[in-house]
């Protein structure tokens, strides 16, 4: 896989905007970037996270509770903390900053409570093309993937593909609820995708002039935006 930026992004959806704003940009000290209106009640509020993008998207509508398993824990690397420091943000997302290196982590590290470990080594390792750097653990770029079984994941029933509004639309609840990989090229890689049987979420979709982007999803049903983002890959074409 091709990609555009070494770096995952993680996204939150939340109801909380000023108590989760308070959280990362002032106790976790991430720097602000921007606001994007994602449209039906949505607003994106984007954080820096060591080239990773954090988007917390605030919901006018209430969300429905957290999902048990999925993308459980996120770890940022800081070389302000001597020792690992957990918290939990206002939601109760799980939280922590680790020293630099510990771990191996440099950046950012990404947890997913998974149903069949089995099954997210071969997908993170064929699929993804991630570097295997341990048992359960793989490296997108400079961004660590981790997984291990949680008796609490459910595997998602497969449903037809959707467009990516609706994707969005299902992704909807309490806390960590997708990735997002940067891509050269959203069309190739998702047609790789396809051609290796991997559960399609939306089919690709042009956002404008600002990117072209599909989703996918694991063999939980864990959402994973494929994005061509032109700030990264130059304009779209038509």
């Amino acid at each position: 896989m091709e990609l555009a930026k070494r770096f995952v992004d993680v996204g939150i959806f939340t109801n909380r905007l000023d108590e989760m704003r308070a959280f990362y940009g002032e106790r976790i000290r991430l720097p602000y970037e921007e606001m994007l209106p994602v449209g039906k009640g949505v607003r994106q509020y984007r954080f820096g996270m060591l080239g990773s993008v954090l988007k917390i998207n605030h919901v006018r509508d209430p969300l429905p509770a957290r999902v048990a398993g999925g993308y459980r824990k996120l770890s940022i690397s800081d070389p302000r903390t001597p020792m690992p420091l957990p918290m939990q943000d206002p939601d109760g997302n799980e939280v922590e900053l680790a020293p630099s290196g510990q771990r191996g982590v440099n950046q950012i590290e990404i947890h997913i409570g998974v149903t069949d470990e089995a099954a997210f080594e071969n997908f993170y390792a064929e699929a993804l093309q991630a570097q295997r750097i341990g048992a359960g653990r793989f490296k997108l770029g400079e961004t660590i993937v981790s997984f291990r079984h949680d008796p609490a994941a459910v595997r998602a029933r497969k449903s037809p593909t959707a467009s990516a509004a609706d994707v969005i639309a299902s992704m909807r609840a309490v806390g960590m609820r997708y990735i997002t990989v940067q891509v050269r090229d959203c069309d190739v890689e998702h047609r790789r995708f396809m051609s290796m049987g991997v559960w399609e979420g939306a089919a690709p979709v042009t956002l404008g002039a600002v990117a072209r982007i599909s989703f996918i999803r694991d063999p939980d049903g864990n959402f994973i935006e494929i994005s061509q983002r032109a700030s990264l890959t130059g304009p779209i074409p038509a």
